[in-house]
């Protein structure tokens, strides 16, 4: 038995990935760090989306 996210609590973790995928493309951060941040979301995605709004954004 696993942990599942459905319903509107997973839709809302799909927009705020998304939201980061886009603003992490958008910055001016060089190639590899793009890369490790999504590397960082897709690998852990509920701390690496806190990471990212902490650390992430300029």
């Amino acid at each position: 038995m696993g942990i599942e996210v459905g319903g509107l609590l997973g839709l809302l973790h799909l927009i705020v990935v998304v939201y980061a995928f886009i603003k992490i493309v958008q910055s001016n951060a060089g190639t590899l760090g793009k890369v490790l941040w999504v590397v960082l979301i897709l690998l852990l995605p509920v701390f690496g989306l806190i990471i990212w709004l902490l650390f992430g954004p300029s």
